[in-house]
């Protein structure tokens, strides 16, 4: 069975740390000065077990622009990418920053979770869905799935855990 490796991307304070502990338990910010600013400064890892027993490893990566070495280091070797992008603030400096690294590193499977869904309503998480849509356009991950995603009250985790229910 062939190993997979997941990456997060996305804008610093997105939720892609929380992402990747709803989804495996792990929280991936292990020092205390992360823990204190609430953002990742280092590279983070956690796994997740299929049904089917396979193991897949999740490496997530800090999104603050100074720590973009970081976010490099992470992605040399991922599989499929996670981009995170916040409901309530839409496509940020380091979306479009992390986007043009996935392009360079030539990564065209991935997953689009739109996070922190439970602070919009409907009508605005609509309008980020169709700026998602734009700023995807002509990109490796166009046509990539979307998944809406509250973190708190796990809206849409277990959508994004098995896709295929």
């Amino acid at each position: 069975m062939r190993n997979l490796v997941i990456g997060t991307a996305g804008h610093v304070d997105h939720g892609k740390t929380q992402l990747v502990k709803a989804l495996t338990g792990i929280n991936t910010d292990r020092l205390r000065e992360e823990k204190e600013r609430g953002i990742s400064i280092e590279l983070g890892f956690a796994y997740y077990d299929l049904p089917e027993g396979q193991r897949l490893g999740i490496v997530d990566v800090p999104g603050h622009e100074k720590f973009i070495k970081n976010m490099l280091a992470g992605v040399g070797g991922i599989d499929l990418v996670i981009l995170v992008i916040a409901a309530d603030e839409g496509i940020m400096p380091q979306t479009k920053e992390h986007l043009d690294i996935i392009k360079l590193m030539q990564i065209d499977c991935g997953i689009v979770v739109i996070t922190k869904v439970d602070l919009v309503d409907e009508q605005w998480l609509a309008m980020i869905r169709d700026e998602i849509k734009d700023f995807l356009k002509d990109t490796p991950l166009e046509n990539s799935p979307v998944v809406d995603v509250s973190s708190i009250t796990g809206q849409g985790i277990d959508t994004l855990s098995h896709p295929e229910s």
